[in-house]
């Protein structure tokens, strides 16, 4: 996901044009890294999502102002993906209302 091959097993590669860190959105709050749970998101064809934005300003607009939250450098991303798998990463992709942390049907 760093830029490594794409045969390299169980790694995603990142395109260059990648963020040098990203803001990942959290299933909850922690003031603990270690036990911070990134929160993935099923897509439509039914692929696990890793949501990253590019700026904190991005993740609260796309995710709203509730959403807990890591900065993280985007090298790391590949212990994400050994801890959480997941199958495609996607940048700064507003979440809608009613999906959010802290809405009425979250």
């Amino acid at each position: 996901m760093t830029g490594t091959p794409e045969s390299q097993q169980g790694s995603t590669p990142i395109p260059p044009e990648f963020p040098p860190v990203v803001y990942l959105p959290l299933a909850e709050h922690t003031d603990t890294p270690e036990e911070a749970v990134v929160e993935l998101r099923r897509t439509r064809d039914g692929r696990m999502a890793l949501m990253a934005y590019s700026a904190m300003d991005r993740l609260k607009y796309c995710c709203g102002e509730q959403q807990p939250w890591m900065v993280l450098p985007t090298a790391y991303l590949d212990q994400i993906q050994q801890v959480q798998p997941f199958d495609l990463v996607l940048l700064d992709v507003i979440i809608p209302e009613e999906h959010r942390h802290g809405s009425a049907t979250s």
